[in-house]
């Protein structure tokens, strides 16, 4: 096979995968796969991006790029539609890209998940990173990924700590929960099985819209976040993020999976465990508590796994400390920024709990 058919078949699987590889965070791996390519006239071990944190450097684990031989085997698989798209409403405009997987027979209204970046993300950052439309084709769901703009907050980050933007009718969570509305009434969506999840701040905001937007969000997936109410302005957010003094805040009612690294430094674990009890106390009811060691593996860290179930069995809370975990997307591809990609897989989790309500 000549390289430029090579070349051709890994640009064809990143954009069936709904990954652009001429443009944002995938242009750099894409030219370095083709310097490798041209190097040796063969598939090589490709170096991943470093993604950085503050002054800091989160390292992620290189993935191998399939032989040529091997991606030309692989049968080609239908793949959706990124659409870019953009939302106004009483508080204010937002960008977002929507995910529509491929069709198929008999699929009627769908789940849909609202997937919130972190800091110095994007919509096609974090989709690539988390791998979220991939799942979306494999179970049948659509995807938003509303993106926070600079004018808004300098580093791109969603204003979970103003006081202003914890409330119902706060901006932010008026317009993200405005997408979700908006999202229903133009494609075949399940209003009962809306969802929200995020990353860092990303995560904390998703607190907030499961707290106040809990008849839009049936259930709130959050990784590395914060609890709802934890700061009011930018010194007590960062208190907040290093474990400081928290308020009182409401009980968080929906359905909630909370995802968190014991070594990270950038939002320490406490404010995981904050999230958590929050989402126990806004079960109203008896939960029964279940706890399982999981041991460290090649593609998997140590880690454990404590599910809080009703009396029909079903999953309310779930929460995942990861030893060794740092503050990036478990079992994330290095496509993307602030990933690692030693798992357990916290998107698949979380679509699993998710699609289990």
């Amino acid at each position: 096979m000549s390289l430029h058919s090579i070349s051709n078949t890994i640009h064809q699987a990143l954009t069936a995968a709904g990954l652009d590889p001429r443009r944002g965070p995938l242009k750099a791996v894409t030219q370095t796969i083709r310097k490798a390519l041209a190097d040796a006239g063969i598939a090589q071990t490709v170096a991943p991006p470093r993604a950085k944190r503050g002054d800091d450097v989160i390292d992620v684990v290189a993935r191998e790029v399939p032989s040529a031989a091997r991606a030309a085997a692989e049968p080609a698989r239908p793949h959706g539609e990124f659409v870019a798209r953009r939302y106004t409403g009483p508080g204010g405009s937002r960008n977002y890209k929507l995910y529509i997987p491929a069709p198929r027979a008999g699929r009627k209204a769908m789940p849909l998940i609202v997937m919130l970046h972190g800091c110095k993300q994007n919509p096609d950052d974090f989709a690539a990173g988390t791998g979220m439309n991939a799942l979306a084709d494999e179970h049948g769901f659509l995807v938003a990924y509303p993106e926070q703009t600079s004018r808004a907050n300098g580093a791109n980050c969603w204003n979970w700590f103003n006081a202003a933007d914890q409330a119902r009718d706060g901006a932010e969570p008026s317009i993200i929960a405005g997408i979700a509305r908006e999202i229903a009434s133009t494609e075949a969506v399940d209003k009962r099985r809306v969802f929200v999840a995020g990353l860092s701040a990303g995560a904390a905001m998703a607190v907030i819209l499961g707290t106040t937007h809990a008849d839009v969000f049936a259930a709130v997936g959050a990784h590395s976040g914060l609890p709802h109410g934890a700061a009011h302005d930018v010194a007590s957010a960062f208190a907040a993020m290093h474990g400081g003094t928290r308020s009182a805040t409401a009980p968080l009612p929906v359905p909630t999976i909370v995802f968190h690294g014991d070594q990270d430094r950038t939002v320490v674990a406490s404010n995981g465990d904050a999230i958590v009890a929050q989402a126990i106390a806004g079960q109203g009811g008896k939960l029964h508590r279940k706890t399982i060691d999981g041991r460290a593996s090649k593609d998997k860290r140590e880690h454990v796994q404590t599910i809080w179930t009703d009396d029909k069995g079903r999953p309310r809370v779930e929460q995942w400390s990861l030893h060794g975990g740092t503050h990036a997307w478990s079992g994330g591809s290095p496509a993307g920024s602030y990933t690692d990609a030693q798992g357990p897989d916290a998107s698949a989790e979380m679509v699993r709990f998710f699609l289990a309500q």
